[in-house]
């Protein structure tokens, strides 16, 4: 177990070399002038717990997609946030809190293009190696590829169905912690479900004086169950996954009582205010009540904890931005993509026997890359660090090569900018190319299926969540293999469902929660644009479908004119919608079907490769026939202000080029680095 953050004194550096380590630590003493630890009570310490979380393979600064740096996000840029922490901290302790394999052409390369040899570490946890980290836990991202590739990356001994247990790899080179995830084979977890890390902490007593004291501390993980839908054709019959707070229960207390003087949790997941549900994706606030956890690292929302804002994200019962604690429990969620590092400095006083946190003196803080603006206004953020650029230089370069591979051509600019208000230009080209794979499969292999029509739905995935730069925006001219995980971000694997013409309204219903509701009397601005996640918004690119939604009206009664080949679309009329695994499994928030149980077909292959197959079957890609058909518009409505939405800059081009003549420009810069622009209803 990597022990560099913390260096011991010579005296116990010695002494732990003569006999057990915790024996030797007691009896040795924290001092160099020989003082006992229990003549040590009054001493105090602060260990400052370092965390980053769904860094998604997200090494460099640098979008694959777009060919071109970023300096808005990259771990390269956290592991300079971790080194000023280790200045300015005597003690510290590094974890990664999961979804760290996945999410980069990088990251696709080394794991399907060109598959990693054994013998070789994945580039991610190359370049985490140069921070040494202490610990960590895996996420739901951490599947997306098998168990085999998992079983390899993490070094081989997953006791798992399908996987050689004996394999012995390169490994992460950081120990994981895994509580509630079990090997149905062995019954086990599937890795450790927790680690000790011993350490001599750098003190000082009652007096002022620097000591050294000994310290265990216990790191528990958590993942969240959904990896039980999501990736279902890997871990179906292999895996069993238990709520968090189940498995805490269970092994908190071991943790305890094998010495562990302060415990750790590292959740994958988030905050949800829900009553307690083992199999909730964010079981964070019912966690944090668990005795014994005094500290708590979570993620997988991509959201930031505390956030000392104006309107903070998280603000449940039981939530305290100003104090950063859960439930009274020291929390940090340090935002996605290496764009902060948690930090949580424990304060620590020694009784002689024990260390005790003292809440009260405790910091937390999620620090961000960005500290500030230029002279000209343009946000500035952290230095890269050079040393992680070069540990995995070789495999970016190999990256940048396979996502420059031809496939074909456009000759129209395909973007999601302007997706929210109607322009199809980045969605028809996915939604052809999923509608053409699941007709062509249905014909050959599920005839029982071959009378129905099969249309297709999909999603702006990059919608400006992650900033002014995050929209799929493909230039005009040569098409690579960027291009098409531009178009189609997630390694989702393709799904197709039964549904009827009553369900489709219900799923296009539910889909319009990205809108807040309109109303037209109002004079004052109103927003357009909700909370709701731009990947949920579900939409028909096909001049076959054409429905109008009113967003002066309530959530649920929106979908108006909803028909099918010009007629009304019938309530009982069956269809088959090509989609993907995560709508397909766990989309009952959208219609109680999607559930699995109205899959008819759950394909192997990604979206992402039906999409580059398609581009390669069709490499002439035109705006009239892969990015014009408008299925849905927003319905007319007169309002008596202005209605505003954001998007990212140079948006009115996009505009007029769809044929969007009711989109206006408001602000250059929001504040955010995005526009925001006006639509009138009215047209």
């Amino acid at each position: 177990m990597h022990t560099a953050p913390f260096l011991p004194s010579r005296r116990l550096m010695l002494c732990s070399l003569t006999a057990v380590a915790a024996a030797a630590l007691i009896a040795c003493g924290g001092s160099d002038d020989n003082t006992a630890p229990a003549d040590l009570a009054g001493s105090s310490a602060t260990l400052a717990v370092l965390s980053t979380t769904d860094l998604h393979f997200n090494i460099r600064s640098y979008d694959y997609f777009k060919l071109a740096d970023d300096p808005s996000y990259g771990f390269e840029r956290t592991a300079t946030l971790i080194r000023t922490a280790r200045t300015e901290f005597a003690n510290t302790l590094l974890v990664d809190n999961g979804d760290t394999i996945q999410g980069t052409a990088l990251a696709d390369n080394q794991a399907q293009v060109s598959p990693l040899p054994c013998n070789q570490q994945l580039a991610m946890y190359k370049a985490m190696a140069v921070l040494k980290y202490d610990a960590g836990t895996l996420g739901n991202h951490e599947f997306n590829y098998g168990l085999p590739f998992l079983n390899q990356v993490l070094g081989g001994g997953l006791n798992v169905a399908g996987v050689d247990a004996t394999q012995k790899c390169a490994g992460a080179g950081l120990p994981m912690a895994l509580a509630n995830v079990v090997s149905v084979k062995s019954g086990q977890p599937l890795v450790a479900p927790y680690q000790i890390v011993e350490r001599t902490l750098s003190a000082t007593d009652k007096d002022g004086k620097p000591v050294t004291l000994p310290i265990k501390v216990g790191v528990i993980g958590f993942t969240t169950p959904g990896i039980l839908n999501w990736d279902k054709r890997w871990v179906e019959g292999k895996l069993r996954i238990d709520g968090a707070v189940e498995s805490a229960k269970k092994y908190v207390p071991e943790l305890r009582a094998k010495g562990a003087d302060v415990v750790v949790a590292l959740l994958h997941g988030g905050l949800d205010a829900s009553p307690y549900q083992p199999t909730m994706e964010n079981p964070g606030l019912h966690l944090a009540q668990v005795p014994g956890i005094d500290a708590l690292v979570m993620g997988h929302q991509h959201g930031v904890f505390p956030d000392r804002g104006a309107n903070p994200g998280y603000k449940q019962p039981g939530v305290d931005n100003a104090a950063g604690t859960v439930q009274g429990v020291p929390a940090v969620m340090p935002s996605s993509w290496g764009k902060a590092l948690g930090v949580i400095a424990l304060k620590l006083k020694w009784d002689g026997k024990a260390w005790a946190i003292d809440k009260g003196a405790t910091k937390v803080e999620a620090r961000s890359t960005v500290t500030g603006k230029d002279a000209a206004g343009k946000t500035t953020y952290v230095a890269a660090d050079a040393a992680v650029a070069a540990a995995v230089q070789a495999e970016h370069q190999a990256a940048i090569a396979y996502v420059k591979t031809p496939i074909g051509n456009t000759d129209f600019r395909m973007s999601t900018l302007l997706a929210d208000v109607g322009d199809p230009g980045a969605i028809q080209l996915v939604n052809q190319a999923q509608q053409d794979y699941v007709s062509r499969y249905i014909q050959a292999n599920l005839p029982q299926y071959a009378s129905l029509p099969v249309l297709s739905v999909s999603a702006p995935f990059k919608s400006g969540f992650q900033g002014p730069v995050d929209y799929t925006d493909v230039a005009a001219g040569p098409l690579a293999i960027n291009s098409a995980a531009d178009l189609y971000l997630y390694p989702n694997t393709v799904y197709a469902v039964k549904v009827n013409g009553a369900q489709i309204k219900d799923w296009l219903e539910a889909a319009t929660q990205r809108f807040n509701q309109i109303d037209p009397a109002k004079t004052a601005p109103q927003q357009l644009i909700s909370s709701f996640p731009g990947y949920n918004h579900d939409m028909f690119t096909s001049p076959d479908v054409q429905y109008e939604v009113d967003v002066t009206q309530a959530k649920g009664s929106r979908i108006k004119n909803l028909t099918y080949k010009g007629q009304p679309m019938g309530a009982a009329q069956d269809f088959v919608i090509a989609t993907n695994n995560y709508r397909a499994i766990s989309g009952k928030g959208f219609l109680p079907v999607l559930d699995g149980s109205s899959t008819i077909y759950a394909s192997p292959d990604a979206n992402r490769d039906v999409v580059i197959s398609y581009i390669k079957a069709h490499p002439q890609v035109t705006r009239a026939a892969n990015g014009s058909a408008r299925s849905w518009r927003l319905a007319k409505t007169p309002t008596a202000g202005k209605v505003l939405f954001s998007a990212g800059p140079g948006a009115l081009g996009v505009a007029q080029a769809a044929g969007l003549t009711n989109i206006a420009l408001e602000q250059a810069d929001d504040g955010t680095g995005r526009s925001v622009y006006s639509i009138d209803l009215g047209k």
